[in-house]
């Protein structure tokens, strides 16, 4: 399915997102948990791809894994570095033979061990050149008939880390859009007004494809520093901060700040029209049930707009 024919069947998309495990047994608690999350019927779900391409393999395993083996909709990660046209080409392929009809284009970053990477000789110096790529590329699926991707893009409610300047920042997001992106899916943030106001810009700017939001609920104090790393220039407001000091190193009371914060957020959100909400799941499945529940969702795909519980 299309993304865009998602967007026209769920009013409000949830989506969950899952990283490919390095090892065997990864992949089986993985999947465990991905049984848990399936009945809460996600619009989709999306895989990551590594710095420089380094989960080129898994990341196309798992996301042929879960087509075949699961009811879920799988959207891979597809980035700029070290990587040539022929190859996205051929990576393009394999997932039309596999019947994968969407790909979030990313700039992407190069792998630790090549932290001087040169990349001038890169084919898509900018995620714009990728998206246009992608839709330039005629691809056929396993029946022969023409291919053509959704393409999603990644915005940045707190600022791009690299583009400190924000008018500009919009102007490259701008560029992504006008390339031909279908959809935009935010870096996690911590405070709703960064989100809001983000969508107001883009509004100003002539922005007007749908902006899903991302979540990623605290579940640990250890977390919360590696998603700082992670998310490079993601900012921890006073009052989150405030609460998980209270916890005193207890890491189940932390975790129940996280959920509370994020389902706070979720809440606020829906109410404020949110077209979409990703959770960053980090492959687990506990805290993000936990916050279904709490807004009273059995489906995700029962989402009233405007509204903060399922009809």
């Amino acid at each position: 399915m299309h993304i865009r024919q998602i967007f026209e069947r769920d009013p409000v998309t949830m989506s969950f997102e899952f990283f490919p495990p390095k090892t065997p047994a990864g992949f089986n608690t993985l999947f465990d948990n991905i049984r848990q999350l399936e009945p809460l019927n996600p619009s989709f779900v999306s895989v990551t791809y590594g710095a420089g391409g380094t989960t080129r393999e898994q990341t196309h395993d798992l996301v042929v894994r879960l087509k075949k083996e699961t009811s879920l909709l799988p959207i891979p990660h597809l980035t700029c570095v070290c990587h040539g046209e022929a190859e996205i080409g051929q990576i393009l392929d394999r997932y039309a033979e596999a019947d994968i009809h969407n790909i979030l284009a990313l700039g992407g970053d190069p792998p630790k061990s090549m932290a001087d990477y040169d990349r001038v000789g890169d084919a898509f110096q900018h995620a714009a050149d990728l998206v246009r790529f992608i839709h330039a590329h005629k691809t056929r699926n396993a029946s022969g008939g023409a291919h053509r991707f959704g393409v999603g893009v990644a915005g940045f409610p707190e600022g791009h880390p690299a583009t400190p300047n924000r008018l500009e920042e919009i102007d490259h997001l701008k560029a992504k859009v006008d390339a031909g992106a279908d959809y935009i899916c935010t870096q996690l943030f911590f405070d709703n007004r960064d989100f809001l106001d983000f969508r107001d810009r883009c509004e100003l700017a002539g922005i007007h494809v749908p902006i899903i939001a991302g979540i990623m609920p605290v579940t640990s104090l250890k977390g919360m520093k590696r998603m700082a790393e992670l998310a490079a220039g993601a900012r921890f407001p006073a009052g989150l901060l405030r609460a998980l000091d209270r916890c005193e190193g207890d890491e189940d009371a932390a975790k129940r700040v996280g959920v509370h914060w994020a389902t706070h957020q979720c809440l606020e959100l829906l109410e404020h029209n949110v077209r979409g909400i990703h959770f960053y799941t980090l492959n687990k499945s506990d805290a993000t049930i936990q916050v279904f529940q709490t807004l009273g969702i059995t489906s995700a795909r029962r989402i009233v707009p405007g509204s903060n519980t399922a009809p």
